[in-house]
C-alpha cells in the first residue's frame, strides 16, 4: 500500500475537510496524490481557491498540492487508502451522535474494493469502530474486513489556535485490525508525520488514548473550577493562587474556565456512554463534566450580582460580552459556552451586546441567534471579556474606561486583565 501510494498507482482520499481533515489532506498531497471529499459544496468551492473555511491554513499551503476537491462519493473510487476524519459530536441528550461517522462509513463502502485500507480519526468510544463502523462497511461492500480490506483507528490530535502543536509535530498514535494493517497504515502516516508514531497495540487501545486524552483535561480543569467558587467566597484571587502553587515542580498547572468546543466538552460523554453500557456510572467523569457544564451560567449570575452590589438595577443593565468562538484566536462557535453567559445574563432581564473579531456573524446568528456587533455601542454597566483572543489581551484600563459607567465591572474569565484594572470593579473566576 504505501509503494502504490508513494508511487502514485493508487491515490488516498480524505471524508470530511474540516479542521482536522484538510490539514491531512493537504500535507499527503505534498507527497502523494489525495481525493478530498466533503458533503458541502459550499465548503469544496472555497477550498478550490485555496481558502480555508476553518480560517486556520493560509493559501500559500494549497500551493503546488496533488489534490481533487470533491462532492462526488463516485471520485474517492481512485482512492485505496481512505481516512475519515468527520465530526462525532453529542445531541441535546449529552449521548453520542455517530450520525456523520456512520454515514461517512455508508459512503466508503459504496466505494470499497478489495486490498483497500480505511482508517478512522474522529473521536470515539472504545469499541465503536470495530462494532459500529465495521458492520456498515462489510454490508454494503460485500466485502469481509481483515480478508478483503483493512481497517485501523488513528485518532486526531489537533488542536485548533495552535502553532506551535501542529500536525507534523503531534505524535500520531495509530493501529489496525490486525499486525499487517498495523504496520502498513503506521508507516503511512510516517509519510507525513516528523514527530514519528506510536503504534498502539489494538484499535481499542487506540480509541481508549484519545478518549482520556481530553477528559483528563476536563477533568482537571473542573476542580479548577470548583476551587474558583470555593475561593471566590473566600475573597481570593484564583489566578494568584495557582500562580503560588505552581512554584513547586510537580503541580500541575491548569486554569478555570469555560470548557466547550467540540474535543475537551464533548468526548468524556462518549466515555461516560459506554462505561454506562457496560454497566459501570462513571461519577469522577460525569461530576466534571457537571461543574464545567454549569460554568457559564455561573459567570452570568456572579456579573448580575456584582452589578446589584453596585446599586444599579439588573433590569435594563447594558452588558458587553467581548467574545462567542469556543476558545481563543479560532473562528470555530461549535459547543461555545459564552452562550450560556448570555442566557443567563438575559433571564435577569439584562441587555446584551456581543461582539467578536473572529467569529462569523452569519454563523452566529444561524447557530445561536444571537447577532454580533461590529463594535461596542454607548456605555456598559459591565463587561465581560469571554474569550481572550490576543487583540483582546492588548488593551488596557483606558479601552475600558471609555465604554463602562461610572460604577462599571470588569469580568475577566481568563485572569489576563489581572494588575491592569485599577479604577473598576474586577473579578475574574
Amino acid at each position: 500500500m504505501y509503494n502504490r501510494l508513494v508511487n502514485k498507482e493508487t491515490k488516498l482520499s480524505l471524508i470530511g475537510l474540516g479542521y482536522v481533515g484538510l490539514p491531512i489532506a493537504l500535507e499527503f498531497a505534498k507527497k502523494i496524490g489525495v481525493v478530498g471529499f466533503d458533503t458541502k459544496q459550499e465548503r469544496i468551492e472555497l477550498m478550490k481557491k485555496g481558502v480555508d473555511p476553518s480560517n486556520e491554513i493560509e493559501s500559500k499551503e494549497f500551493e503546488g498540492a496533488d489534490i481533487e476537491f470533491t462532492s462526488d462519493p463516485e471520485a474517492l473510487r481512485s482512492a485505496s487508502f481512505h481516512i475519515i476524519a468527520v465530526p462525532t459530536p453529542i445531541n441535546s441528550y449529552n449521548l453520542p451522535d455517530l450520525t456523520s461517522v456512520l454515514k461517512a462509513s455508508e459512503t466508503v463502502g459504496t466505494i470499497l474494493k478489495r486490498g483497500d485500507y480505511v482508517v478512522y480519526e474522529s473521536t470515539v468510544y472504545p469499541g465503536c469502530t470495530e462494532e459500529d463502523c465495521i458492520p456498515i462497511l462489510e454490508k454494503i461492500s460485500g466485502l469481509k474486513c481483515g480478508e478483503d480490506f483493512k481497517v485501523g483507528f488513528s485518532p486526531e490530535r489537533i488542536n485548533p489556535g495552535d502553532k506551535q502543536h501542529t500536525l507534523t509535530t503531534i505524535v500520531k498514535v495509530t493501529s489496525g485490525c490486525d499486525p499487517e494493517a498495523a504496520e502498513n497504515i503506521a508507516k503511512v502516516y510516517e509519510m507525513i508525520i516528523a514527530a514519528g508514531v506510536f503504534r498502539a497495540s489494538s484499535i481499542k487501545v487506540a480509541e481508549a488514548a484519545k478518549i482520556i486524552e481530553n477528559t483528563q483535561r476536563d477533568i482537571n480543569i473542573a476542580f479548577m473550577n470548583e476551587l474558583s467558587i470555593i475561593f471566590n467566597r473566600m475573597n481570593i484571587n484564583t489566578f494568584e493562587v495557582i500562580e503560588a502553587a505552581a512554584t513547586k515542580w510537580n503541580f500541575l498547572k491548569f486554569s478555570p474556565g469555560l470548557v466547550g468546543g467540540h474535543c475537551i466538552g464533548v468526548d468524556p460523554y462518549y466515555l461516560s456512554y459506554k462505561a454506562k453500557a457496560l454497566g459501570y456510572h462513571p461519577q469522577m467523569i460525569d461530576s466534571g463534566r457537571a461543574i464545567n457544564d454549569s460554568m457559564g451560567r455561573y459567570i452570568g449570575k456572579q456579573t448580575v450580582k456584582k452589578i446589584i452590589a453596585q446599586g444599579m438595577d439588573n433590569k435594563g443593565a447594558r452588558v458587553l460580552v467581548m467574545g462567542i468562538t469556543f476558545k481563543e484566536d479560532v473562528s470555530d462557535i461549535r459547543n461555545s459556552k459564552v452562550v450560556d453567559i448570555i442566557k443567563e445574563l438575559k433571564e435577569f432581564d439584562v441587555d446584551v451586546d456581543v461582539i467578536d473579531p473572529r467569529a462569523s456573524a452569519g454563523e452566529v446568528d444561524r447557530e445561536y441567534g444571537i447577532k454580533l456587533l461590529p463594535g461596542t455601542k454607548g456605555r456598559y454597566d459591565a463587561i465581560i471579556l469571554a474569550v481572550s483572543h490576543k487583540q483582546y489581551k492588548e488593551l488596557d484600563e483606558k479601552w475600558f474606561s471609555e465604554r463602562l459607567s461610572k460604577k462599571g465591572i470588569v469580568v475577566d474569565v481568563k485572569g489576563v486583565l489581572r494588575n491592569k484594572i485599577k479604577n473598576f470593579v474586577y473579578w475574574s473566576l
